[in-house]
C-alpha cells in the first residue's frame, strides 16, 4: 500500500455533505489513519480525532527520549497536517461509549459526535500488580507518566543527598528501556523480572542471559526468576523497597512497573446495540482483551473498525508500531474503495539497550516442526547470534541477535526466503567477517514498520514511484520522504540506503564521493589529504589531486578546506578567486547589489555605546536595519565601495566581522541568564560571548549556529541550533545537530551536568570532527544522521574518543583559536586588499547608478522595484522625500545632506 489517492463511490458530487469518519483515540495508529486518509484524498470525507491527552499525536515509541529529556518533541509528522479542513483533531475529548444503532459516540464532555464510519484506535493501558503498595508505583505509558518519574527521579536525589534506587518491575522491553532511563538519569538500575532471563517474549535463554551479562556490566542489578510481592514504604508514604516471593526485601526509592499492556476495549463492551443489549454480546472479544477484527480491520457491526492494541487478530494484541501502522493503511485504502487484507502480525523487534543491540525477528524460538538453530555464543564476550532455517538449512525462519545484531539489516527482510549463503556464513560474530550480500526479491518487505517493499524503493529510485513527474530519487533524505521507509524505528536505513546506491548503479548513474568532475576525492579524502601534506595553495592541490582549472563548486570548497585548516586572510595568496560572492566581498550580496553589514554581537550583549554607533553609521549611509534571529543588528543597502568606508567606523569602536557570509559561525544565541533572570541557575551570556569569541571564524563545510540557555525553559532555543548548551543545577546539557530551515531538526543530547571546561573540550571536539569528516555543503543534523551509527558513533568519538583523535582534534582548534584574526581589521590594514572594494574595476571613483531604493511604509528604505526605477529615470536618488541619502565619506555622521 503506498497511499496514492483512489476514487470512492461517493466522491465526485461537491454538493453532497461530507461522510463523517470519527476516531476515538488520539495515538500513533490514529495518527497514521488520520495521515492515510490525507495522503489518500479527503474529497468526500471529514475525519474528526478525538483524544483524552493534551498532546498532539506523539511517537510512544520514543518515550524513552522524553523519560530523559522532557523537553523532547516526540509530536508524529507536520503539526500543520491538522490544518487540512477536512481533519479536524479534538484533544482532551475522551470517548466514553459508543451507541451503534444511532451511528454516534460520546465523550466524557457530554459531547455526541455522529459518525458515517468509526475507526477505533483506544490503544491499551499500561498493566497494574494486584499487590500491596502499588498504588505508589510509576507505569511506564504517556508523557504524563515518564514526565512524573523525571521528577520524581530529580526530587529524590535532591531530598536523599545520593543516588536514588530505581527499581523496575519488567524485564522486556517497555522495563528495559525504563531502566535505562533511570539510570541516564543519575539513578541506580535495579531490574526485577519474573522469568529467569530477560525479554522472554523476544530472545530464548541463551539470547536473554547474554543480555543480562551485558547490561550487568554496564551497572544494572537484575533479579530474575521471582516475583514481588509487596512494595514498602515507611510512614510518610515514601518507598523504601519492595518485598519478594522468596522473602528477600530489595531495597528502592522509586518503583517503576513495567509488565505489559491490556488492550483498552472498554468502549466495545459498554456499547449499545440496536436491541439495547450492551457491547459484549455484539461485539467479539478475544480471551485476554481486545476487538476481534477480521483480515480488513472490521469487526463484527458494520461500519465499526479496530487498529492498533485494541485489535485482537489471530487470538492476539500486539503493541507494535508496524502492525498499528499496516492496519491503519488497511482501513484508510478499504474506505477508498480498496481491498487491502491484514496480513498478520510482525512481531521483528530490534533496540540498542544502553549501547548494546538486541534484535528478534521470526520465528525466532524455533517452533516450525524440523527447524534448525546455527547459534554461536560468546558468554565471555555477552554476544550471542542465533540463525534459525528449515531442516534443509536454506529458508529462512527467523533469528536472534545480541550484543552483535549487524547481520539482522540484511537478513530480516529475507524471512521466509532461500538464503544466498550457508547459514553459518551470517553468523558474524563467529569472525567470519561480513554477512553475504543479499539481492532482496521485489516482494521483500525492507520496512516494516511501514511496509515498505525492495519492489517500491527500486520503482521510486528509478522514478516509477509517487514523485511529480515520475522523477528519479537519487538522495537518501527525498527516498525517505518519498516511501516513508526509515522514518520510524530507523532500523532499515542501512539497507535502504544500499539498495539505494545499488539501484543508481544499475541505472548507469555512478554512486561516487567525488567532489566534483575535477577532484575524484570526497571532501573529507580532499581534507585529509592537504592536512597531512601541509598543501597551502589551490594550484598544489590541483596539481596533486585535480584535473582542468576547477568549477564553482570545487573552488569554493578547497577554499573552505584551507581556511578550516589555518586562519589566513582569505582572500590573499590566490584564494580571492576561489571564493563564492559572499566571501569575495565579505559580506552577503542582496537581490540588488547591495551588500549587508552584520558585525558580530556576541551573545547577543551590546553597550549602548556601541548601540550608538551601529545608530550612526546606519543614519550615515541611509541603511535600512533590523534585527536578526541570531541577536544581531544586520543594515542593508550598502554599495560595494561602501564597505571599508562602513567597517573603519565599526572596527576603529571596537566591533569586528560577524562573518554572516561565510560557512562558518554565525552566531551564539543566548538568554539573559542568571545576571539577571530569576530562573536562570547558570551565567548563560557569559558562556555565549566566551563561545562565540573561541569559535569565532571557525571556517566549515556549513554555517553553524549555536545557543546558550540558562535553564530548562529554553529562551535561546539551544536545540534547534548545531550546537546547543542548556543549563543545569549542576552544570550543562549539551546538544549537538540541530538546525532549523527547511529540513528542521533538533539537536540530540551528547552529555550532560558538564562543567565549563569539559563543555568546551567536548565542542571543540565536535566541531573540528565535523570539519574534517563531513560532505561538502552538508549541515551537521544531516552529517549526524548519516554517520553510521548516528549520535551513538558521536558520542564515541567525542566523549569516549574511541577513535583516539580527540588531542588531535583539540590541538587543531587550539590552533584555530591562536591565529585567529578578523578579516575587517586585516583588510582595512592593506591598500592592495582594499583595491577589491571597487564597483568597477577599470573606473574605480564611478558609482553603480543602477542601485535605487525607495522609502518603505514603516519609515526605511528598501530596494526599488522595476516599476520603480523606471518612474524614477535611474537616477541614483530615493523615491520619497523621509530618508535622506548622507554624504559618504568616512567619519561621524554631521547635518550636511546631499
Amino acid at each position: 500500500m503506498t497511499g496514492h489517492p483512489s476514487s470512492h463511490p461517493n466522491q465526485g458530487a461537491a454538493s453532497a455533505a461530507p461522510r463523517r469518519i470519527v476516531v476515538a483515540g488520539g495515538g500513533p495508529a490514529a495518527h497514521r489513519f488520520a495521515d492515510a486518509m490525507h495522503a489518500r484524498g479527503l474529497d468526500g470525507w471529514h475525519v474528526t480525532v478525538l483524544t483524552e491527552e493534551a498532546h498532539l499525536p506523539y511517537d510512544r515509541v520514543a518515550l524513552s527520549k522524553a523519560l530523559t529529556d522532557s523537553d523532547v518533541d516526540l509530536t508524529l509528522g507536520s503539526a500543520s497536517m491538522w490544518d487540512h479542513t477536512a481533519l479536524t483533531l479534538k484533544t482532551g475529548e475522551r470517548v466514553i461509549s459508543i451507541d451503534a444503532a444511532n451511528k454516534t459516540v460520546n465523550t466524557a464532555a457530554g459531547t455526541v459526535y455522529p459518525y458515517d464510519e468509526l475507526v477505533v484506535a483506544t490503544g491499551s493501558d499500561a498493566a497494574r500488580l494486584p499487590i500491596p503498595g502499588s498504588e505508589l508505583t510509576h507505569v511506564y505509558r504517556t508523557l504524563e507518566d515518564v514526565w512524573a518519574i523525571n521528577k520524581a527521579i530529580a526530587d529524590l536525589t535532591v531530598k536523599l543527598g545520593r543516588k536514588v534506587n530505581a527499581v523496575t518491575i519488567g524485564g522486556g522491553l517497555l522495563g528495559l528501556e525504563s531502566a535505562a532511563g533511570t539510570e541516564q538519569l543519575g539513578a541506580t538500575p535495579i531490574v526485577i523480572n519474573g522469568s529467569p532471563w530477560l525479554m522472554n517474549t523476544q530472545l530464548d535463554e541463551g539470547a536473554g542471559q547474554s543480555l543480562g551479562r551485558l547490561i550487568e556490566a554496564k551497572g544494572f542489578t537484575v533479579h530474575g526468576g521471582v516475583f514481588p510481592s509487596e512494595v514498602l514504604s515507611d510512614d510518610d508514604g515514601q518507598v523504601t523497597g519492595v518485598l519478594m516471593a522468596d522473602g528477600r526485601i530489595i531495597d528502592a526509592d522509586i518503583v517503576i512497573v513495567a509488565i505489559g499492556v491490556r488492550p483498552r476495549d472498554e468502549l466495545f463492551r459498554a456499547a449499545d446495540g440496536p436491541d439495547g443489549q450492551k457491547g459484549v454480546q455484539q461485539f467479539q472479544l478475544g480471551p485476554r482483551g481486545g476487538v476481534v477484527i477480521s483480515d480488513d480491520c472490521s469487526t463484527e457491526v458494520p461500519g465499526i473498525w479496530a487498529i492498533g492494541e485494541v485489535a485482537n487478530f489471530g487470538g492476539m494484541c500486539l503493541g507494535l508500531v508496524a502492525p498499528a501502522n499496516t492496519m491503519a493503511e488497511i482501513v484508510a485504502d478499504r474506505l477508498h474503495g480498496g481491498d487491502a487484507t491484514f496480513p498478520g502480525f510482525d512481531t521483528a523487534t530490534k533496540l540498542k539497550l544502553s549501547g548494546v543491540d538486541v534484535a528478534s525477528f521470526g520465528d525466532a524460538f524455533a517452533r516450525t516442526e524440523h527447524a534448525l538453530e546455527i547459534v554461536y555464543a560468546d558468554p565471555a564476550r555477552g554476544v550471542y547470534q542465533k540463525i534459525v532455517t528449515t531442516d534443509d538449512a536454506k529458508t529462512l525462519l527467523g533469528g536472534i541477535f545480541v550484543g552483535d545484531a549487524s547481520p539482522y539489516t540484511s537478513l530480516r527482510p529475507m524471512l521466509g526466503r532461500e538464503l544466498a549463503a550457508e547459514p553459518g556464513a551470517y553468523l558474524t560474530a563467529a569472525g567470519g567477517g561480513d554477512a553475504p550480500e543479499t539481492e532482496l526479491p521485489d516482494d521483500a518487505i525492507l520496512c516494516s514498520c511501514n511496509n515498505v517493499s525492495a519492489g517500491t524503493i527500486r520503482d521510486t529510485v528509478n522514478g516509477c514511484g509517487a514523485c511529480d513527474g515520475n522523477a528519479p530519487v537519487q538522495e537518501l533524505g527525498e527516498l525517505k520522504g518519498c516511501t516513508r521507509a526509515g522514518t520510524s524505528c530507523g532500523s532499515c536505513v542501512p539497507m535502504l540506503k544500499k539498495l539505494l546506491e545499488t539501484e543508481l548503479t544499475k541505472s548507469g548513474v555512478e554512486v561516487s564521493k567525488a567532489l566534483c568532475e575535477h577532484i575524484e576525492l570526497s571532501r573529507q579524502e580532499l581534507f585529509d589529504a592537504i592536512r597531512v601534506l601541509e598543501l597551502t595553495s589551490f594550484e598544489e592541490i590541483m596539481a596533486k589531486y585535480g584535473t582542468g582549472s576547477g568549477c564553482d563548486i570545487c573552488k569554493p570548497t578547497i577554499a573552505n578546506i584551507l581556511a578550516s585548516q589555518n586562519s589566513a586572510y582569505v582572500l590573499d595568496a590566490g584564494r580571492g578567486t576561489l571564493q563564492d560572492t559572499n566571501d569575495r566581498a565579505l559580506a552577503n550580496m542582496q537581490k540588488d547589489g547591495t551588500y549587508s553589514v552584520v558585525p558580530r554581537i556576541a551573545g547577543g550583549e551590546i553597550t549602548p555605546k556601541k548601540l550608538g554607533v551601529i545608530a550612526a553609521v546606519a543614519e550615515q549611509y541611509g541603511l535600512y536595519t533590523k534585527i536578526t534571529g541570531g541577536q544581531r543588528i544586520d543594515m542593508f543597502g550598502a554599495r560595494l565601495e561602501q564597505l571599508p568606508e562602513i567597517w573603519k567606523l565599526l572596527v576603529d569602536a571596537g566591533f569586528e566581522s560577524g562573518q554572516a557570509y561565510g560557512k562558518s559561525l554565525r552566531t551564539v544565541k543566548s538568554c539573559v541568564g542568571s545576571t539577571w533572570c530569576r530562573f536562570g541557575v547558570q551565567d548563560s551570556v557569559a558562556m555565549a560571548i566566551a563561545l562565540e569569541l573561541r569559535y569565532r571564524g571557525l571556517r566549515s563545510p556549513h554555517k553553524l549556529k549555536m545557543g546558550v540557555s540558562g535553564c530548562a525553559r529554553e529562551c535561546a532555543e539551544a536545540r534547534g541550533k548545531d550546537v546547543g548548551v542548556i543549563a543545569t543545577a549542576d552544570g550543562w546539557n549539551l546538544y549537538v545537530g540541530g538546525n532549523g530551515g527547511a529540513t528542521p531538526a533538533h539537536a540530540q543530547l551528547l552529555a550532560k551536568d558538564l562543567d565549563g571546561e569539559t563543555l568546551i573540550k567536548y565542542i571543540d571536539r565536535y566541531f573540528m570532527y565535523y570539519i574534517r569528516t563531513a560532505d561538502r555543503l552538508q549541515r551537521t543534523a544531516r552529517w549526524q544522521e548519516e554517520l553510521d551509527g548516528g549520535i551513538k558513533h558521536v558520542e564515541d568519538v567525542v566523549v569516549h574518543d574511541t577513535l583516539g583523535i580527540a588531542e588531535d582534534l583539540e590541538a587543531a582548534m587550539a590552533k584555530h583559536v591562536d591565529t585567529y584574526v578578523d578579516e575587517w581589521a586585516d583588510t582595512l590594514k592593506d591598500p592592495e586588499r582594499l583595491r577589491r572594494f571597487r564597483s568597477f574595476v577599470n573606473a574605480p571613483d564611478q558609482k553603480d547608478d543602477s542601485i535605487t531604493f525607495v522609502s518603505d511604509e514603516r519609515g526605511q528604505m528598501r530596494p526599488a522595484t522595476a516599476e520603480e526605477k523606471a518612474l524614477a529615470g535611474q537616477q541614483p536618488v530615493l523615491i520619497g522625500a523621509s530618508i535622506p541619502v548622507r554624504a559618504t565619506t568616512p567619519g561621524l555622521p554631521d547635518e550636511n545632506e546631499v
